[in-house]
């Protein structure tokens, strides 16, 4: 079931989407060679305790995962698309490194991701960066009171095919309220004008994922959480909550621009 938000309810969702840009930005300013991804872990953790919000990421077990999740910041390097458990690892230069983050804040949820490099980037990297965030703007786009949600994935879809970009199938955005995942799923590719249609107050997580080979195949890593490319290929990940209102949509995890990597 959809769950519609008062303008009351999404004005409360903005305060936690902020938290979510705060840490996102705070991540990606401190992320540099030699930093380990425990590391960037903890300062979100602690962007967390000072705005005395939780983490709806750190003890998440969905059906599929064989544990909880250990911790507040999923960390993809390189290759693994999603859903990367922070470890001891140290950021090397020229890693391409996605973060996903979500917060949990008078009882409501934000969810957001960006991707960038660490250190003397290579082009295609850039390119690939790039095209996630340009595919993530065409969803928002089209995530409109009247259009359904075949539009948003037709958007975001058609962004990454024309690069010559992979789609994981199976992966893509969702529903957010009182909790992180609720109803309805977002695909990252469809048709247009199928789907649900989209309605005031809906508030939804657009987020693509794209391999850069161009090739969609992935597989599950031994930790039972991580997604990697089945070809070794580098992936991207884009996200931001989003409400749908009369005046369009509103990104209620916008956030400063940080430095680049």
């Amino acid at each position: 079931m959809v769950e519609l938000k008062t303008d009351t309810d999404i004005d409360a969702m903005y305060a936690t989407g902020q938290v979510v840009g705060r840490a996102l930005t705070a991540v990606r300013q401190a992320a540099d060679v030699g930093v380990s991804l425990l590391e960037l872990d903890e300062l979100a953790h602690g962007v967390l305790r000072e705005a005395g919000a939780t983490s709806p990421f750190l003890g998440y077990r969905p059906s599929f995962a064989p544990t909880p999740f250990p911790a507040v910041i999923c960390a993809s390097v390189n290759d693994a698309i999603v859903h990367g458990i922070p470890d001891a690892y140290r950021l090397r230069d020229g890693d391409l490194l996605s973060v996903d983050f979500g917060a949990q804040l008078g009882g409501w949820a934000g969810d957001s991701a960006i991707s960038f490099v660490v250190g003397e980037p290579r082009p295609a990297d850039i390119r690939l960066v790039e095209t996630a965030e340009r595919a993530l703007a065409a969803g928002i786009e089209a995530a409109v009171v009247g259009n359904r949600v075949g539009d948003i994935a037709h958007a975001v879809g058609s962004v990454c095919r024309a690069a010559g970009y992979g789609i994981p199938d199976g992966f893509g955005g969702h529903g957010v309220g009182r909790r992180m995942h609720e109803d309805p799923p977002v695909p990252n590719e469809g048709r247009p004008g199928r789907g649900l249609r989209l309605r005031r107050g809906m508030v939804l997580a657009i987020e693509p994922m794209l391999i850069g080979s161009g090739a969609d195949g992935y597989h599950e890593a031994p930790d039972g959480w991580t997604l990697r490319t089945n070809d070794g290929s580098r992936a991207a990940h884009a996200e931001h909550t989003v409400a749908i209102t009369d005046a369009g949509p509103r990104v209620l995890t916008s956030r400063e621009e940080a430095r680049t990597g």
